[in-house]
């Protein structure tokens, strides 16, 4: 049996209020029996770790958005620093930069990544990363941050081979989202031919970047099966392989090797 890890959802927001015991019922029908849960903000932060505590296979991970940066403070960074320490937090973010919506300013955005960098060293956590429009500058504050101390996961990653390597070099994981799926993506298609099988992960960021069949519509953890099955053919190797090589890659990046989950 595929066990996927759909290692980035959202089902602790609004549109999955009431109906996340549901979402994560269908979604184990259709392989994904392992979840990450991401909180960006109070209100999903604090949902992230009661689906946590709830759900024996799902697990939470925290931190600040960009877009909300600009209200990245010391009580904000005192209250990420006490989550942090909750058994089932096993990354901090997402963070990063994002230069396509301007509620909050470059430099803003690139404090609020910085602190939260130190924290994850500190507290020896791997970072999930989110850039939007903001590649080089992502590059650039994660490289000088020495993100190679901690590691972490290139969220939705969308860069070319080019950076593949670059990231890769700064002890990075890539993961992979519907994005893959679609006709305009082919610079993540062949992103994708050339990770190592050892540094790759997928992923739903849902309710968005559904992937085709069902683009442009609600996504949910259950449909990352299809982000795996784009994987298998774009990598020329067996959906199974996809799924044992994803989930033991998720499973050893989020400390969850010894606590003896099946892979397959």
């Amino acid at each position: 049996m595929v066990r996927l890890f759909d290692t980035h959802t959202h089902i602790n927001t609004e549109v999955f209020f009431g109906k996340e015991a549901e979402t994560i019922e269908r979604a184990k029908t259709f392989h994904a029996h392992y979840l990450n849960v991401v909180g960006f903000d109070y209100p999903t932060i604090k949902r992230a770790i009661e689906l946590a505590e709830q759900y024996e296979q799902v697990w939470a991970i925290i931190g600040w958005h960009p877009t909300e940066s600009y209200a990245y403070d010391a009580t904000v960074e005192k209250y990420l620093i006490e989550q942090l320490a909750h058994p089932k937090v096993v990354a901090m973010g997402e963070m990063g930069l994002d230069y396509y919506w301007d509620t909050s300013t470059p430099a803003d955005q690139e404090r609020a990544f910085r602190r939260q960098l130190a924290i994850a060293r500190e507290m020896k956590l791997p970072v999930i990363i989110h850039n939007r429009d903001a590649i080089a500058d992502c590059y650039r504050i994660l490289k000088e941050e020495k993100v190679y101390e901690t590691g972490g996961v290139m969220h939705s990653f969308n860069g070319d081979p080019e950076y593949t390597e670059r990231f890769l070099d700064l002890d990075m994981h890539l993961s992979y989202s519907g994005v893959l799926t679609f006709k305009n993506a082919p610079e993540v298609r062949a992103s994708a031919q050339i990770v190592p099988a050892n540094r790759y992960l997928i992923e739903t960021d849902c309710p968005y970047l559904a992937p085709v069949p069902y683009r442009g519509k609600q996504n949910e953890p259950a449909y990352v099966q299809y982000v795996a099955t784009e994987m298998a053919k774009v990598r020329q190797i067996s959906y199974e392989q996809v799924g044992r090589e994803t989930t033991q890659n998720a499973m050893k990046l989020f400390g969850l090797e010894k606590e003896g989950w099946a892979v397959e």
